[in-house]
């Protein structure tokens, strides 16, 4: 135990854990509208862009994160022309994006005499050699992502959900369209040293998805899901931390482990409140009693009725039958027999 408590107070974790943090924060902000856009994987795409932006960067001795940054951006903007100007459908822009990124980064790469090796720290991330600089640059990225998401929650929100309707209320869809896909193409960078570029989706999509088990409203989900991530990008990184010295446990691989985690807890969980939800709804009342039905307890516990007019309980239409509001569930006669619905 005291060795892994010093272990985290090595100047190399609490960067790690700094970088860890305000990833975990930002990535699944900008994740929401994706997800809300059905453009999930998006990230993956703008993930294979960076890469070529990566290898730029290494072979021209520039900073590889905003080499990664503009190509990011480039490429967003791209997907987004082709997308809005529908000169191809938006999974064949995608696929543009994961095969040309990916080929050029390598190609770039050879062709400055640059070993593909130094690729795979942007790959898989490599959180643990992150530097002060790194840090710093971020900690600022992902201000300015939470800044943006947060504040332009109601017009992002309006754009992703539904374009008519944003258009008809004087927004400006072209551009928060192309603000939405430059956020993107941010985020991936940010995450490029924590959870690798060909994990980056993950980080932004898992994180979401957890929080829409468990809340009903966007803005809700919006916080939940930067709450699920740093959580995950925290508790992923301790988790890689902990393992034995005798394991290599790569700690992007353990943030996103940790995600799966947190949404297989969340799923059941969701299910059983959408189920108590809609049990509890309200029900509009029928204009005009149904037809007295006998009802039979199955089990044969002597708790037999009629259910119509003055029964006590509840009738709920339900298609082209009447459901009965009865104990906290609802059930229909269908011929001999009833069903739960």
């Amino acid at each position: 135990m005291n060795d892994y408590l010093d272990l985290l107070s090595m100047e190399f974790m609490v960067r790690a854990l700094l970088a860890a943090f305000f990833t975990g924060l930002a990535v699944p902000a900008v994740g929401t509208y994706m997800v809300q856009r059905r453009m999930s994987l998006m990230g993956d795409g703008l993930g294979h862009v960076a890469v070529t932006g990566v290898a730029i960067g290494l072979v021209t001795s520039a900073s590889p994160t905003w080499t990664a940054v503009v190509a990011a951006i480039l490429g967003a903007v791209a997907i987004e022309l082709i997308r809005e100007r529908g000169l191809s459908g938006g999974d064949v822009a995608l696929a543009l994006l994961f095969y040309g990124g990916l080929a050029g980064g390598i190609f770039v790469a050879g062709l400055g005499g640059q070993s593909t090796s130094k690729l795979q720290q942007y790959l898989f991330g490599s959180i643990t050699t992150i530097s002060w600089g790194d840090v710093l640059v971020t900690v600022i990225l992902a201000a300015v992502l939470l800044v943006l998401c947060v504040g332009l929650a109601p017009q992002l929100f309006a754009v992703a959900h539904d374009q008519e309707f944003a258009r008809v209320s004087g927004l400006n869809t072209r551009f928060y369209n192309l603000l939405v896909a430059i956020l993107a193409a941010i985020s991936v960078t940010v995450a490029m040293r924590t959870v690798g570029l060909l994990l980056v989706s993950a980080l932004m999509v898992i994180p979401v998805a957890t929080a829409q088990q468990v809340t009903s409203s966007f803005r809700r989900t919006l916080w939940m899901s930067m709450t699920v991530g740093m959580t995950a990008a925290v508790g992923g990184l301790l988790t890689a931390a902990g393992a034995p010295s005798s394991a290599d446990v790569a700690p992007g691989a353990s943030i996103v482990l940790v995600a799966l985690a947190i949404f297989l807890v969340a799923w059941p969980f969701g299910a059983w409140m959408r189920r108590r939800d809609r049990l509890n709804a309200p029900f509009p009342l029928l204009d005009e009693a149904p037809d007295a039905v006998p009802h039979t307890d199955p089990d044969d516990t002597g708790h037999t009725h009629l259910h119509g007019e003055d029964c006590g309980h509840r009738a709920v239409p339900h298609g082209d039958h009447v459901d009965y509001l009865h104990d906290g569930h609802r059930h229909a006669p269908h011929g001999e027999h009833y069903d739960e619905h």
